[in-house]
């Protein structure tokens, strides 16, 4: 597998004083998932899946207002005006696609959110890409050189995205367990293309359309009526809506990538909206990911009847 190195993004964002801790105690930038910043706060990062506070525990860096502004400066580009309908998500997508969430004065308007004022948070979550993550699925997965409607069971932080990222660069390209396809994504949340300035940063293959910061449901109906894609892959659906728009999608011939959060297969029966839908056999195969010594590890596979098909 290859991992992709961005450390210059990552660095290129920090206010000055913040960029040498980080390069002095993420020594392997694959390692490192996330870079907290809080007005007043000590600096942290989450590195190998531990926390850590910089430079150390017992004499922390405290985070400054001057080290907040400038690490937005970078951030925005010096213009946090011109970032505004990013803002009010709650998050920025820099280049690399790596995610800055922030958080601060939320300003209003009929009850919508329209900006986000006095950051005093930032939290970057770095975009890990695993080029080949997704090969042992494959076997299991694919049947007669196509995918099968599948389902990424997960909690959070166990690299479903990093996977679902990597399975849409497979099906896009095709390989020895399938034909390479069209496929359409719709990145609510810019995880799975990391794009910037509209272009993908991360590597979703050359059959691959994308739409970004489009909410899921409308973005599923676009693309059928508009890409014609064989294969539609999205992020944590839950809601009815997804739900319905799911099987819509299914009903017009579009093979189904999608994941939801949960501990295993037993807890998702029990949701109400998602155990319907499993319960009707919608999904072909479920892959149920967990935790041990990395993110990305895959513990179960079943079939749509629940069988196991492999187990860790």
């Amino acid at each position: 597998m290859e991992r992709r190195d961005d450390s210059r993004q990552i660095f290129n964002v920090l206010a000055t004083g913040l960029r040498g801790m980080i390069r002095e105690h993420a020594v392997d930038i694959c390692m490192l998932q996330e870079i907290r910043l809080r007005t007043a706060q000590p600096f942290m990062i989450v590195y190998g899946g531990e926390e850590k506070i910089l430079p150390d525990i017992r004499q922390p860096h405290i985070v400054t207002r001057d080290e907040m502004r400038e690490t937005m400066d970078y951030i925005s580009h010096y213009s946090l005006y011109a970032y505004s309908n990013e803002l009010k998500q709650g998050f920025v997508t820099i280049e690399g696609g790596h995610r800055v969430g922030v958080a601060g004065k939320v300003i209003t308007e009929q009850d919508k959110v329209k900006n986000i004022q006095y950051i005093s948070s930032v939290n970057i979550r770095i975009s890990h890409e695993v080029i080949g993550c997704s090969d042992r699925l494959l076997p299991y997965i694919t049947k007669d050189r196509q995918i099968c409607h599948t389902l990424f069971i997960s909690p959070p932080g166990c690299g479903k995205t990093t996977m679902i990222r990597d399975l849409i660069r497979q099906i896009s390209d095709g390989n020895d367990y399938i034909d390479g396809c069209s496929v359409g994504v719709v990145d609510e949340r810019s995880e799975l293309g990391g794009c910037y300035m509209g272009i993908a940063q991360n590597n979703l293959g050359k059959r691959t359309d994308i739409l970004d910061c489009c909410p899921k449901v409308s973005g599923m109906l676009m693309l059928i009526r508009s890409m014609s894609p064989r294969v539609i892959a999205v992020d944590e659906i839950g809601s009815g809506e997804d739900v319905r728009a799911v099987e819509y999608a299914m009903q017009c011939g579009c093979k189904l990538i999608a994941s939801v959060h949960s501990l295993d297969m037993e807890e998702a029966l029990k949701k109400p909206v998602l155990g319907d839908l499993i319960r009707k056999r919608v999904f072909e195969r479920y892959v149920v990911l967990g935790r041990k010594e990395h993110p990305g590890v895959i513990r179960e596979i079943y079939d749509e009847r629940g069988r196991t098909l492999w187990k860790s």
